[in-house]
């Protein structure tokens, strides 16, 4: 008797399960909604916070500075990125990944429920409903990733078109995110608009409870397999413990900031949030070149590894720009009347996931095409072209800066910042799927998940230093903006030559090693 007939599925419904979605396995579909309306709920939050904490109190804002605003940003946005690795660690040792995403999917609801709120409740309550989205974030980011990855056999061709489905869930998420809650911005309604991003994670939960983890059980039982999704290593013992700590120090620290008690200055913070971290990666890359285990292949390998983590770094400060001086630039200096209708500042957030929609499926058959002739660039060149391309986005916007300053009307045509997004884009499409194959590519053996962890620390590096420059963008400081702009586009086009210069000796250093290898 087949396994199918003893499991009581017959070979047509295997079939169906295992190509149910675009040719993919069935459990696709739900975790692709799962995590296109989680993401919708984060972008719905994303472009609206920088705006609403520099607005007036009369208009229902903080009033914050620029350079307050965005730094407290850049905090939000690097922890998020550096919580998915304590968030991944307690997914893997303590809730399994299942329950992590569970817990995950939760807290950051009622993280959006703490924002909403906010209105009635205080600026407390706020910070409280961010700090619940980059804990929730952590828990839910690594964990749907997993559980799509394990649905696709070693060696299954499909694993790639898999994710790049899954990618295209994040961008149509972002879409309609910044469309939604760019109508509420205008009319000043604030927290109707950091709601709706609540009600998108509540669908993305109800969505995951109801339908993903049913036929992902339904699934897992068909084809025979052990869900690694439901289990966790019993390595480590008391972790719960640890973490009721964490939470008691966490609420402690809330208290004594909320009565100022504990003096809380956002942009020191994130300035040595940014040097702990950029002292991290570079004590850890110190530690593995004395370390005797490593072979001077693998050295060379976390060599080509840390310069392009260094680029990532300076890439994603100048990408990042968006939520912070290119919103402040789309609200205060950009002509928003097009044919008589007023556009919602926010809509230009909407650009880069419909970009993305748009050109990523024609980038990727370039890359293939490319390959398929042995012409497809090394990720070295493929990292300067995306530098290239960003430095040409910000190049597009020292002319508007310029034009600014030179326009009776202070200010600048849409079609600038428009120009600059797509360059943006393509400079992170040309970059973005470059890093993170490489990671796991050139990651010597058994450090494939510190890598990656790494390049995530280049993300977050990236948003703190994007904070530093976004508080640029104000009414005092408009004659400088030529100058902001044309900073971010020489560090990029030195970077970019830096790495065009060393990608063909260390592309033959590392064929070399291989080769030599191989021999021994």
């Amino acid at each position: 008797m087949s396994r199918e007939s003893k499991l009581g599925v017959g070979a047509a419904e295997l079939e169906a399960l295992d190509n149910g979605f675009m040719g993919h396995p069935k459990p696709l579909r739900p975790l692709f909604f799962t995590e296109m309306w989680e993401r919708f709920s984060y972008y719905s939050i994303r472009p609206l916070l920088v705006l609403f904490m520099v607005a007036t109190v009369g208009s229902g804002g903080f009033g914050f500075d620029d350079v307050t605003a965005s730094a407290i940003y850049g905090i939000f946005a690097g922890s998020l990125y550096l919580a998915a690795v304590p968030g991944g660690w307690l997914a893997d040792n303590w809730l399994g990944q299942e329950r992590a995403l569970w817990w995950g999917s939760i807290i950051i609801a009622l993280g959006h429920l703490c924002i909403a709120l906010s209105a009635l409740f205080g600026m407390t309550l706020f910070f409280v409903g961010l700090m619940c989205i980059v804990m929730g974030s952590g828990l839910f980011k690594t964990c749907i990733s997993v559980m799509v990855g394990a649905l696709y056999s070693e060696g299954d061709v499909r694993r790639d078109s898999g994710f790049t489905l899954f990618y295209m869930g994040i961008n149509i998420g972002a879409l309609l995110a910044a469309l939604i809650v760019g109508i509420f911005k205008e009319k000043g309604m604030w927290h109707v608009g950091f709601g709706v991003g609540g009600l998108g994670m509540l669908v993305s939960l109800l969505i995951y409870r109801f339908s993903a983890q049913k036929t992902l059980t339904h699934y897992a039982q068909a084809k025979g397999i052990t869900p690694e999704w439901e289990r966790s290593n019993d390595r480590y013992k008391h972790i719960g413990r640890w973490v009721a700590g964490f939470l008691a120090l966490l609420v402690a620290v809330v208290v004594l900031v909320s009565t100022g008690l504990m003096p809380f200055q956002p942009q020191m913070v994130a300035e040595y949030m940014t040097y702990i971290i950029a002292g991290v990666v570079i004590l850890y890359f110190a530690i593995m070149f004395i370390s005797p285990r490593l072979d001077k292949t693998d050295k060379l390998r976390l060599l080509i590894c840390f310069i392009l983590i260094i680029g990532s770094t300076l890439f994603w400060s100048s990408f990042e720009q968006q939520p912070t001086s290119f919103n402040l630039f789309a609200d205060r200096y950009t002509d928003l009347d097009v044919l008589g209708f007023e556009i919602p500042s926010i809509w230009f957030q909407s650009l880069n996931p419909l970009f993305i929609l748009l050109l990523a499926p024609i980038v990727s058959i370039i890359w293939v095409k490319l390959g398929n002739r042995g012409v497809e660039p090394s990720s070295m060149v493929k990292f300067a072209l995306g530098m290239l391309l960003a430095a040409a986005g910000f190049g597009l916007m020292i002319v508007a800066s310029k034009s600014i300053l030179t326009n009776d009307s202070g200010l600048a045509s849409p079609l600038w910042l428009v120009g600059s997004l797509l360059l943006l884009t393509l400079g992170e499409l040309a970059l973005s799927p470059v890093g993170l194959s490489s990671m796991t590519k050139l990651a010597p053996k058994g450090m494939q998940g510190q890598m990656m962890g790494l390049f995530f620390a280049s993300l977050a590096m990236g948003n703190l230093v994007a904070a530093f420059f976004g508080g640029n963008v104000s009414a005092d400081k408009i004659e400088g903006l030529p100058d902001l702009f044309t900073t971010m586009t020489i560090l990029l086009v030195v970077t970019a030559a830096l790495l065009l210069v060393l990608a063909k000796p260390i592309n033959n250093m590392l064929q070399k090693s291989e080769r030599a290898d191989k021999v021994s």
